[in-house]
């Protein structure tokens, strides 16, 4: 069975895809490929979101709640690199915001259960106690308030 080149050279057939988008020769695409290549980028704009967003409120969950001076720097660098590539990634996306409070609670969950595994001793809050909007994750020094 002769495989496609799809299965063959994936990189090989985006550039021939594209070379054919280009051309206008929509006879000779690869739809059934296409189709899914496309709807897999949404799906990792999504996912790409969802992980940076937990890493995100791990690392903030950790500097507002772990008594831990000599961590405080590393997970505020964590913190400030994990804003900068949702911003990225929002700047690219902008309708991802469409989604961020669904995202947040997804992310919350998975980051609560992560830290609560790693600092079993530390009494880290059920909710969110501060602002989850997109601003505010993105900006607020929330140890400051605490």
């Amino acid at each position: 069975m002769t495989r496609s080149l799809y299965e063959q050279d994936i990189l090989l057939w985006v550039e021939e895809t594209v070379s054919k988008l280009k051309a206008k020769d929509f006879e000779n695409l690869d739809l059934e490929n296409l189709i899914e290549e496309v709807e897999s980028l949404g799906i990792s704009q999504r996912k790409e979101l969802l992980s940076r967003l937990t890493t995100l409120i791990e690392h903030l969950l950790k500097r507002i709640y772990i008594p831990m001076p000599d961590n405080y720097r590393a997970w505020e660098n964590t913190i400030r690199e994990q804003r900068r590539q949702l911003r990225f990634i929002l700047g690219d996306a902008p309708s991802l915001k469409s989604i961020w409070l669904t995202s947040f609670d997804r992310a919350w969950q998975v980051s609560l259960q992560d830290v609560r595994d790693e600092y079993s001793q530390i009494n880290f809050p059920d909710r969110w106690p501060f602002s989850q909007e997109l601003e505010a994750m993105l900006n607020d020094r929330f140890w400051e308030e605490n």
